[in-house]
């Protein structure tokens, strides 16, 4: 006999079941709720612990101490003559140029120099054949005293010619003739003598001479070839490199400064180095171009250096100052005392009772070293040059001395690291939690850690959890262990 299960049993039995569901849900939601109240207030002193350090590097903040004075560093505003520079970049560019070509066609019988050789002007670079040039130069000169003699017969004519005409036994007519031909022949020679002189003059030519002096290039043409004076590569390079020429640029802006220093006198430029900071050469300023270059607003100076030491070179890119005036007896303070604010650059002055007062000052102008200061400052004045961190107006400061330079790391100090891996403690040292087999001993047999059964947490086997971080200062800094998984 089949029996139909009562309704009402189904739904006492489902309402125990529907309540323990809700009791639970309900209990995760609370435990879930108490967990955020905790984190969040563990996330806020967090927050709260931060903040002085946050605060503490920008003036007296909340990390700092009013009670303390600040220690800073100061100096003393100095009177000094400073001169006044304008920045520029520029090229280096030979002073003169010269491609030494020969002026007649032969061959070339002798080279007489070594490419990268400084000549000197009128030496002997390279000899052509002269054998052609020989002979046109001799036969000038003997056709020239072919005419001379024959300018002297005639001269004898007409010295004769003249004495019968004085005496009417001759005509004078013949006399006028014969006065012709000797002029003739006189204009001859004339001609004959500068044949000659233009046959010497290619004959020389035969020899290639430096134009100018200075130091030569590589060589275009080997000894033994044909040369021709159409050829456009020429035999040689020569380069003026004592003295020698910069070309700089300096902004539009700065033009009528440039031309009211220049009237006064020459101008002092000075070139730097690779590093940008030594000056290799000084020189005079010699030239000034006389138009802006619209493309870039700028306008291009040149400059003439001694180049003694060979230190430049024609196409070198080089940093070059101009030095334009001399501020005389300007008051000085380091770059570094110079500090800017909303309402402009000031300093933090020292007074009575070491109490820094901010006072406004005016910067005519400024490098990485020194600013010149126009108002604001007087040479009795104490200004702060290092220690801005926690400093504010009105606050008390203790000066310390800057007896020479800080000994500032290089670079950080090695940490030595234990072979598994983790950091040992700094300067090298390894703590006791490392043997000298390279193992830990801070980890078992079992892989436990050791500091777990000195503190009496058992031995177990298979017993995981992260082991006590060492105090600060202890000898154990070995690195913490491998946790287990």
């Amino acid at each position: 006999m089949l029996f139909k299960p009562d309704s009402t049993d189904d739904e006492k039995s489902t309402a125990p079941r529907k309540r323990s569901l809700v009791s639970r849900l309900l209990g995760r939601m609370v435990s879930l709720l108490i967990t955020l109240v905790i984190l969040g207030g563990l996330g806020y002193l967090g927050w709260l612990a931060f903040q002085p350090k946050q605060g503490g590097g920008g003036g007296r903040g909340a990390g700092a101490r009013p009670d303390l004075p600040v220690p800073v560093l100061a100096a003393t505003p100095q009177v000094h003559d400073v001169p006044v520079y304008l920045d520029g970049v520029g090229s280096v560019r030979a002073l003169n140029t010269v491609t030494v070509r020969s002026q007649v066609d032969g061959k070339l019988l002798k080279v007489n120099f070594v490419e990268g050789q400084d000549v000197k002007k009128d030496d002997v670079l390279g000899e052509i054949d002269p054998a052609i040039y020989q002979a046109q130069y001799d036969q000038a000169v003997a056709k020239k005293a072919q005419d001379v003699a024959l300018l002297s017969n005639q001269k004898l004519d007409l010295a004769r010619y003249e004495q019968l005409a004085s005496t009417n036994a001759g005509s004078k007519q013949q006399a006028d003739t014969q006065r012709a031909l000797v002029a003739q022949q006189e204009a001859l020679i004339k001609a004959d003598q500068a044949a000659i002189d233009n046959a010497a003059a290619t004959l020389s030519y035969t020899k290639i001479v430096a134009p100018i002096a200075g130091r030569a290039g590589l060589r275009q043409v080997d000894q033994g070839n044909i040369i021709h004076a159409s050829d456009t590569t020429g035999l040689v390079i020569l380069t003026q490199l004592q003295p020698i020429a910069v070309w700089f640029s300096l902004p539009q802006q700065q033009i009528m400064r440039v031309n009211a220093a220049a009237a006064k006198g020459p101008l002092v430029v000075d070139v730097f180095g690779n590093d940008g900071v030594t000056v290799i050469d000084t020189g005079k300023l010699t030239g000034i171009d006389n138009q802006v270059d619209p493309t870039t607003g700028t306008l291009k100076l040149k400059a003439e250096l001694p180049n003694a030491s060979y230190q430049l070179w024609p196409g070198q890119f080089v940093n070059v100052r101009l030095k334009v005036e001399t501020l005389p007896q300007a008051i000085v303070v380091p770059t570094s005392a110079v500090q800017r604010g909303p309402a402009g650059t000031f300093s933090y002055v020292i007074g009575a009772d070491n109490v820094v007062t901010a006072k406004p000052v005016t910067v005519t102008q400024q490098n990485e070293h020194e600013a010149v200061i126009a108002s604001g400052l007087t040479t009795s004045d104490r200004v702060v040059t290092t220690g801005f961190a926690n400093l504010a107006d009105g606050s008390k400061v203790i000066v310390g001395k800057d007896d020479g330079p800080p000994a500032a790391d290089l670079a950080p100090r090695k940490r030595s690291r234990n072979p598994d891996g983790k950091r040992g403690a700094q300067g090298g040292v390894q703590g006791d939690g490392q043997s000298k087999d390279g193992k830990q001993d801070g980890q078992g047999k079992n892989g436990e850690h050791r500091g777990r059964r000195e503190h009496g947490e058992g031995d177990q086997k298979g017993q995981a959890g992260p082991a006590p971080a060492p105090a600060a200062g202890s000898e154990q800094s070995g690195g913490a262990p491998k946790a287990q998984p």
